[in-house]
């Protein structure tokens, strides 16, 4: 019999990896080079540029073992603390209930270690909370595991089920859609920004040729990092959580219950549509870092066809409403929507038709779009508030719109409804929310419950 968890797991304090130290130093001493650039090579010269380095590097190693020492980690009942600090002490205790998500990250230098980052993402942070660097790959996937089983109800520690690989990424097409996008169209006009001036004063040094080089290289850096990101991307789920890896040189390895899940968006870009290629994201609350970062963390499908995207999309959202096994997957594109009324065209007069709502007992969708075709669908059990906003010129041709809200940054914005139906939907969305957050409830304590007592065992 397999009985449900009554007491937490709790594991004693530990130590980083000793050679936690090294690493860090090795990625100071790449930064200080970066820093000093090729100008300050030349400044300083091989012999002098070479001694700063090393004296950077026992700094920064030395300076790292101290950080490392008093550095450590223990799980305790149903949260994680971190222990830092050498003169001031600090303990930081993360509740395991408010973790969105758990990655697995491996910087390139990391990798030539054996080594990986743990980063949990939780709710309402800007940014990856108490970040474990580093531990052995082994030693971060088994933690993983544990904080998730803490996470998600389950039993801590329990080796999660045989994962099964559902979805993966065509490395060809991702390259080939990388060329279809508003960044590398102006890569030709980068290029000749950073040549013309080399072109035009061809007293070619060895330091002008290299910084030539840097900023060409700069002009490509964007479609770059997105195929280094996102290759070899793939999907894989087993009984706790969804899993999504990536990347040629980081690999990143991102843990996502289902249930954490905000929101589901599907993009059609303007130069995607002719070939029939689509891209998916999900939203899910305390993914922190910039722009770039919060794009990356949350690519469900960085290229598909169109089918195989919004398909992708549908499974996501089904779990992400139904915790139980096997949910039904729920087609947001296929749901009929709702447009705006006609006068709305002086608003949008290319975009108004494109405008739509759909509601439904689980979810709330949205899609518009010109150029760029958007659709966002949001579980009403994740609502969090639902607003109602007219400027100006919406008075004046009694118009509103709806903005359903989230605990993550994704929202559902239903434009240019007329005024009392935007009331309506309003409340309407407010009262559905109620019932679907109770609905899952229900449904995830049914998931919780222990199973049956039987006289008969079967191996």
């Amino acid at each position: 019999m397999t009985e449900r968890l009554s007491q937490p797991l709790s594991q004693p304090r530990q130590r980083l990896h000793p050679l936690t130290p090294l690493v860090r130093g090795a990625k100071l001493v790449a930064l200080a080079a970066v820093a000093v650039s090729w100008r300050g090579l030349s400044d300083l010269g091989l012999e002098h540029w070479l001694m700063a380095m090393a004296a950077i590097l026992i700094l920064a190693v030395v300076v790292s073992a101290v950080v490392w020492a008093v550095t450590g980690y223990e799980v305790v009942g149903r949260e994680l603390r971190v222990h830092e600090g050498l003169l001031s002490r600090r303990v930081r205790a993360i509740p395991l209930d408010r973790v969105q998500a758990i990655d697995v990250v491996r910087p390139a230098l990391a990798r030539v270690f054996g080594l990986a980052e743990l980063r949990l993402e939780v709710i309402g942070g800007g940014k990856a909370e108490a970040p474990l660097a580093y531990l052995t790959v082994a030693g971060a996937t088994q933690l993983r595991a544990s904080l998730l089983g803490l996470a998600t109800g389950a039993a801590g520690g329990a080796e999660p089920a045989a994962e099964r690989t559902w979805f993966t990424v065509d490395n060809r097409r991702l390259l080939v859609a990388q060329l279809l996008t508003p960044q590398v169209l102006a890569v030709p006009v980068g290029a000749a920004f950073v040549l013309w001036p080399a072109l035009a004063h061809p007293d070619w040094t060895l330091i002008g040729a290299a910084s030539t080089i840097t900023a060409f290289l700069g002009v490509f850096q964007v479609p770059v990092r997105r195929i280094l990101d996102e290759w070899d991307f793939r999907i894989a789920a087993d009984s706790a959580a969804l899993r999504l890896r990536q990347g040629l040189l980081n690999k990143r390895s991102q843990s996502v219950p289902p249930r954490r899940v905000q929101g589901v968006k599907v993009t059609w870009p303007l130069l995607w549509r002719l070939p029939g290629w689509a891209r998916a994201h999900i939203d899910v609350a305390g993914y922190g870092g910039d722009g770039e970062e919060q794009l990356r963390a949350g690519t469900l499908v960085p290229v598909a066809g169109s089918a195989d995207a919004v398909s992708v999309a549908a499974v996501m959202l089904g779990a992400a409403v139904d915790p139980r096994p096997a949910p039904l997957p729920i087609d947001a594109a296929a749901l009929p929507v709702s447009g705006p009324p006609r006068r709305a065209v002086w608003l949008a007069p290319f975009a108004w038709s494109r405008i739509g709502v759909a509601v439904t007992p689980d979810v709330v969708t949205v899609r518009e779009g010109v150029l760029t075709r958007d659709l966002v669908a949001v579980p009403l059990a994740r609502v969090q508030s639902v607003r109602v906003t007219q400027g100006p010129l919406q008075r004046l041709l009694s118009l509103a719109t709806v903005t359903v809200d989230t605990a993550g940054g994704l929202h559902a914005t239903a434009r240019l409804r007329d005024t009392a139906d935007a009331y309506r939907l309003a409340d309407a969305l407010a009262t559905l929310s109620r019932t679907a957050r109770h609905t899952f409830s229900s449904r995830l304590a049914a998931t919780r419950l222990p199973p049956p007592v039987t006289d008969s065992y079967t191996p």
